[in-house]
């Protein structure tokens, strides 16, 4: 009983640092332009039933309960919370925030699709809307080509991109930014660098003007901040380790059990 013991706890400790992990890469993204926070779900392993419920006892009697132990807990999932992060107003004209859902579509290197809520956008050497720091950033796609000659940029709620050319009072229309929305967004995968990539659990993304089929809009010189919540974080970070805790002392209790067996043998 007492090996097992050890098995059990120490699947427990193997599930509480992940949950660790979790806790320590959300509080590091405090800071993090749109980033959205993880949870750890936990899950109970299977168990060893000694008597299952409803058999007869050795009187021919009907079990209303049975023994069944549990084997320990492992982390099921981590599943990321898309709840709308706060507003911060930058006063910058390039620094864009989505107010509700949908994602930014971006163009990697290799011209594929990924999808992001950072909007600090900044102009590459083609003068196209980049976001990010990879290579010369990724390109807004559709693309927002910059003329030379624009003096400022503006952004509606409803993405339409507009620019004042220098000896006009008129605005010239770039382009329309679209935003992605997936039927399940916590089955997109991360990749790092604000980015997130389509998968099969995610589904095809649907792309939409901002404002439209239940996408947000737009908010020009404003940028979403983190949706981490330090207290709640730092609640969830001493929960964990004192579970940490409890399930070292259930280690060290079952080596003292082993230990007083071995002395009985010993005896």
């Amino acid at each position: 009983m007492s090996v097992q013991t050890l098995y059990t706890a120490a699947t427990g400790i193997n599930s509480l640092e992940t949950k660790l992990d979790v806790i320590a890469n959300n509080l590091a993204n405090i800071n993090t332009v749109a980033f959205k926070k993880d949870r750890a779900n936990f899950e109970d392993l299977f168990y060893r039933h000694i008597r299952l419920p409803g058999t007869e006892d050795s009187n021919g009697n009907t079990t209303s309960t049975g023994i069944s132990v549990g084997l320990g807990s492992r982390v099921s999932s981590t599943q990321t919370d898309f709840d709308q992060g706060a507003f911060q107003q930058s006063g910058n004209q390039l620094d864009v925030a989505i107010e509700g859902k949908g994602f930014f579509t971006v163009l990697d290197s290799n011209g594929d699709r990924l999808y992001t809520r950072a909007g600090n956008f900044g102009i590459n050497a083609n003068r196209q809307l980049v976001v990010g720091s990879a290579n010369n950033g990724w390109i807004l796609d559709p693309a927002v080509d910059i003329p030379q000659n624009a003096t400022a940029i503006t952004i509606s709620p409803t993405g339409e991109v507009q620019a004042q050319i220098t000896g006009t009072t008129e605005l010239q229309t770039l382009t329309t930014i679209q935003l992605a929305t997936f039927i399940n967004s916590d089955g997109l995968e991360k990749l790092g660098d604000n980015v997130y990539r389509e998968t099969g659990a995610s589904g095809p993304a649907t792309l939409t003007n901002p404002g439209t089929d239940g996408t947000g809009i737009l908010r020009q010189g404003a940028l979403e901040a983190s949706n981490v919540e330090p207290v709640q974080e730092l609640i969830d970070l001493i929960t964990t380790q004192r579970a940490f805790e409890l399930n070292s002392q259930v280690v060290q209790a079952g080596d003292q059990i082993m230990q007083l067996i071995s002395n009985l043998r010993r005896a």
